[in-house]
């Protein structure tokens, strides 16, 4: 007689599928910022010291990325490879953001630098968590 024994479940915050969940989170704080960048610009070029139409840009791409994400997300299964690549976005996203504040690419508020490095945080932890969850697989 042969038995098997699997490896038992834990609950997870992430609910069933964690890696899933991480990346629709990811997708949906990237699109929020990015329609919030594409719709407030002027209002928050002010309060950040980041030209509007930067801002704009900047907007545009996360859409684009949130729905890439949202894509990774929603295949059945979720591949390694793409998500590897969305990990590899947010820590490239990360070192820019970054980067840009050591550099003084913008005129940024103090406001601004808090902001640019608070996000710069959050995408990082995507990162880990994206990759945490998909090494458990």
């Amino acid at each position: 007689m042969t038995t098997t024994t699997s490896r038992p479940r834990t609950p997870s915050l992430l609910g069933a599928d964690p890696l899933r969940t991480a990346l629709r989170l990811d997708a949906v704080v990237s699109g929020a910022n990015g329609l919030a960048y594409l719709a407030a610009a002027p209002l928050l070029a002010d309060l950040l010291g980041v030209p509007a139409g930067a801002l704009r840009g900047l907007g545009g791409f996360l859409l684009v990325f949130a729905a890439g994400v949202a894509l990774v997300a929603a295949g059945r299964p979720v591949r390694a490879g793409a998500v590897e690549v969305v990990v590899g976005g947010n820590l490239l996203w990360t070192a820019g953001s970054v980067a840009a504040v050591v550099a003084g690419r913008f005129d940024l508020t103090t406001a601004g630098t808090v902001w640019v490095l608070l996000q710069a945080a959050v995408v990082a932890g995507f990162a880990a968590l994206q990759l945490a969850t998909l090494r458990t697989r």
